[in-house]
């Protein structure tokens, strides 16, 4: 089964790259929930969270610490990381959700 997210990666489909080094990539979410809502992933396929070895998670939550640093979320932003069918995950490719720019409310959904 092909994986959007590994073409992104390979460069086989267009994406508005925002941050890459050897462990991970974020790009521009092309269905934004927020004024900025990035993807942060590991260049390596791996199907959910669960998957992902500790190093790589810490890389995308770094990398998710920095962007929000660099778009300048002063007063805040929100992380989510959807894993499973019941956690809303569509795209079986771990990745971090970075949004801000707006307040966000809780419960979330």
């Amino acid at each position: 089964m092909e994986c959007v997210f590994c073409n992104i990666v390979q460069g086989k489909s267009p994406a508005t790259v925002e941050w890459e080094d050897e462990k991970v990539i974020a790009i521009r979410d092309t269905n934004p929930q927020a004024p900025i809502h990035l993807l942060i992933m590991p260049k390596e396929h791996f199907p959910s969270i669960d998957n992902v070895p500790n190093d790589i998670l810490l890389a995308m939550l770094e990398t998710a610490k920095a962007l929000a640093t660099r778009e300048g979320f002063s007063n805040g932003y929100r992380i989510v990381i959807n894993n499973g069918p019941d956690g809303g995950q569509t795209v079986y490719h771990a990745h971090v959700h970075l949004l801000g720019g707006r307040p966000f409310g809780w419960p979330p959904g």
